[in-house]
C-alpha cells in the first residue's frame, strides 16, 4: 500500500509539472499559475515533470538508479516552485514527500551502509586459494551412515568439493510472538576454508524499511539491525552471540552445503539410522546438534541448545532452537531443501519465528553479486 501511495504521488507531482510548460508556450488557460513563466523556466518544468516520470519507471522497476535521478527531480522542481512560490508553494509537500526515501536510498549507499560492508566483507574473502578437488565415497567413508545417505542424495559425489557459496532467500520474519510476519530479503554468502558467514537482510514495518547485517568472522560475530538506514536499534556482540552464530553457520553447512559435512571441525556420533549428533567446532566456539533424517535420506530437522535468543543485543537467553526443512529442489544437480523455519522451543510453546523459501543458491562462487 505504502509503495502504491508513494508511486501515485510521484505520478500526480510530475503530471502538474506539465502546467508551467503549458503556462510558458500558452497551449492552455491555466487559471492555477498566476505568475508570468518564460519560455526557458517552461522547459525546465517539462524537463521536471520528464524526470519524476522517468523516477516513476525505475522506482516500480527496482532499478537503483530512481533514487539519484529522483534527488536532481526534487532539486530542479524545488527551484521552479521557488521562482513560481505564491502560486505553487504547496508543491514543498510532495517534495518532502518524495525526499524522504530517497534520503534513505542514499544513506543505505554510504560507505558506512550495512550493504557496503556486507559487500566489502564478501570481496575480501574472493577469488582465495582454496583447496580444489571432487568429493569423493572415500571422502565421506568415516561418516555416519546417515549423513553418508544424506550426502549421496544431496548430488555431491562425483563434483567439486565447496568451499564457499552464495544463496538468496525470501521469507517472512517476526520479531516476537505476538507479532504479525515482516516480509524479508535475504542474501549471504558463507566460506568455509577459513569459516565466515555474511547475511544481509531487508525488511519493512509500517512502510519504513529495515535492514539487519550479520557477521561471523574468525570466532566473533555481530548481528546489526537499523531503521531507514539511518536508526541503529540493534547492535548484538559478544561471548552468548559468538556461540549462536557458531550454530547458524553449521546449521549452513547442514542445511544448504552437505558437501562440506567432511569438515574435519565436525566430530560425529550416528544413534540409529535415521539421527546422529554432531559437535562442531570454530576458534573457540564449540556447539553441539542432533541431525534427523528421514528415509529417502534427506535432512527433515536440526536442532541445537547452544543457540540463545536476543531482541535487543544486551540480553541473551538460552532455548531449544530447530529448524525443520521440507521441499527439496535440485539447484543446477545439488539437491537442497527449498524451504526451512527456524522455531524457539520456550517454556510456553513453540515459536516459528521464520519461515524461509530458497531462491537461489551458487557454489563456489567468485564474484560479490547483489540482489538481482
Amino acid at each position: 500500500m505504502v509503495k502504491i501511495i508513494f508511486s501515485f504521488v510521484i505520478l500526480l507531482h510530475g503530471l502538474i509539472h506539465i502546467l508551467g510548460f503549458v503556462k510558458a508556450f500558452n497551449l492552455a488557460q491555466v487559471d492555477q499559475l498566476t505568475q508570468e513563466i518564460s519560455k526557458p523556466v517552461g522547459l525546465l518544468w517539462l524537463l521536471s515533470s520528464i524526470l519524476f516520470l522517468l523516477v516513476l519507471v525505475f522506482y516500480l522497476s527496482q532499478h537503483e538508479i530512481w533514487w539519484k535521478i529522483g534527488a536532481i527531480a526534487v532539486t530542479l522542481s524545488q527551484i521552479l516552485i521557488i521562482l513560481s512560490w505564491s502560486d505553487a508553494k504547496f508543491g514543498t509537500i510532495a517534495n518532502i514527500i518524495v525526499i524522504a526515501p530517497i534520503i534513505i536510498s542514499i544513506a543505505a549507499h554510504l560507505p558506512s551502509s550495512y550493504q557496503n560492508k556486507f559487500k566489502t566483507e564478501v570481496e575480501k574473502r574472493l577469488n582465495q586459494d582454496t583447496e580444489e578437488g571432487l568429493l569423493t565415497e572415500e571422502d565421506i567413508a568415516h561418516l555416519p551412515p546417515p549423513v553418508q545417505k544424506y550426502i549421496r542424495y544431496s548430488g555431491a559425489i562425483g563434483k567439486e568439493k565447496v568451499y564457499n557459496f552464495r544463496a538468496v532467500f525470501q521469507g517472512q520474519f517476526k520479531t516476537s510472538p505476538d507479532s504479525e510476519y515482516l516480509d524479508v530479503t535475504t542474501i549471504q554468502y558463507n566460506f568455509f576454508d577459513q569459516p565466515a558467514r555474511i547475511f544481509f537482510m531487508e525488511s519493512s514495518m509500517y512502510g519504513i524499511p529495515m535492514e539487519g547485517l550479520h557477521r561471523y568472522v574468525g570466532p566473533t560475530a555481530s548481528m546489526q539491525i537499523k531503521v531507514a538506514s539511518l536508526l541503529e536499534v540493534v547492535n548484538a556482540r559478544g561471548p552468548e552471540m559468538n556461540r549462536s552464530e557458531a550454530v547458524t553457520l553449521f546449521n549452513d553447512m547442514c542445511f544448504l552445503a552437505p558437501a562440506t559435512l567432511i569438515d574435519k571441525n565436525i566430530n560425529w556420533q550416528g544413534i540409529d539410522s535415521t539421527t546422529v549428533n554432531a559437535t562442531y567446532s570454530n576458534q573457540g566456539n564449540t556447539v553441539k546438534a542432533t541431525l534427523f533424517f528421514n528415509e529417502d535420506g534427506e535432512l527433515i530437522n536440526f536442532s541445537s541448545e547452544d543457540r540463545s535468543e536476543s531482541t535487543d543485543g544486551k540480553s541473551f537467553t538460552n532455548y531449544e532452537w530447530t529448524t525443520p526443512l521440507s521441499n527439496y529442489r535440485d539447484f543446477k544437480g545439488r539437491k537442497v531443501a527449498s524451504h526451512g523455519e527456524a522455531v524457539w522451543h520456550k517454556p510456553d510453546g513453540k515459536y516459528t519465528y521464520a519461515k524461509i523459501n530458497l531462491e537461489q543458491i551458487n557454489y563456489n562462487y567468485d564474484e560479490m553479486e547483489w540482489f538481482k
